[in-house]
């Protein structure tokens, strides 16, 4: 029982120490975080979590002079790229045969939108997980975005809104019941019939045959051959 437990300790003293520093870099005049980064082929995550303690989250103490470690022993991505605009987190992985999980596994510091990758950050594009773990109180050392930094894109596209259904109008409105009828309108009193006209007066050539007649000479008054 004690050999058993003896055994077991130095595997799980190796599992929770980082093997040795790899690679090491002496930091220079101007030197950022993400231009080290791009550099040397070290992602930004794993950059910041392995000199955790050493380089702060907003990486605004580097001293020139001073070495920094790159790489661990068995967690050491060397295979980067750096984000550009208009990058996704698909796209990315398309390009370099991966998925999204092994993607986000390399550079946990992606959230679940992927709407905080920013240009100019180095992510891990290795086709197995490689980098260091995230540390063991869960603080991710490389989710800060520096101040000056662009957004990379503005996430997954949201889900459109869902369409509301409105019922089509009935074909046939019946009228309302409860309308009350109209009240009775008096039928309009009776009205004379306008009267005959009068019978036109007589032409003028009717009185000038009239007086035509009265010119005639009478009967007895004609001479008889």
């Amino acid at each position: 029982m004690f050999a058993t437990l003896l055994l077991a300790v130095p595997f799980l003293t190796a599992a929770v120490n980082a093997g040795p520093c790899v690679r090491d870099y002496v930091i220079q005049q101007n030197d950022i975080c993400d231009s080290i980064s791009a550099a040397k082929n070290v992602s930004t995550y794993q950059l910041s979590t392995i000199n955790r303690g050493v380089i702060d989250d907003i990486c605004g103490n580097l001293v020139p002079g001073n070495k920094i470690c790159l790489g661990y022993e068995g967690e050491d991505c060397s295979k980067t790229y750096v984000v550009q605009k208009g990058n996704t987190c698909e796209g990315i992985a398309a390009v370099h045969g991966l998925n999204t999980t092994i993607l986000t596994a390399n550079n946990p510091q992606i959230n679940e939108d992927c709407d905080n990758i920013y240009v100019g950050e180095v992510l891990c594009v290795s086709g197995s997980v490689q980098v260091p773990p995230v540390p063991a109180d869960g603080h991710k050392p490389a989710t800060t975005v520096p101040a000056t930094a662009a957004p990379a894109n503005t996430g997954k596209p949201k889900p459109n809104a869902p369409e509301q259904n409105i019922a089509a109008p009935p074909a046939h409105t019946q009228p309302p019941t409860d309308v009350p009828a109209p009240a009775d309108v008096p039928a309009p009193a009776d009205v004379p019939a306008p009267a005959q006209d009068a019978p036109a007066p007589p032409a003028d050539n009717q009185n000038e045959e009239v007086e035509d007649d009265e010119d005639l000479p009478w009967c007895d008054e004609v001479e008889t051959y």
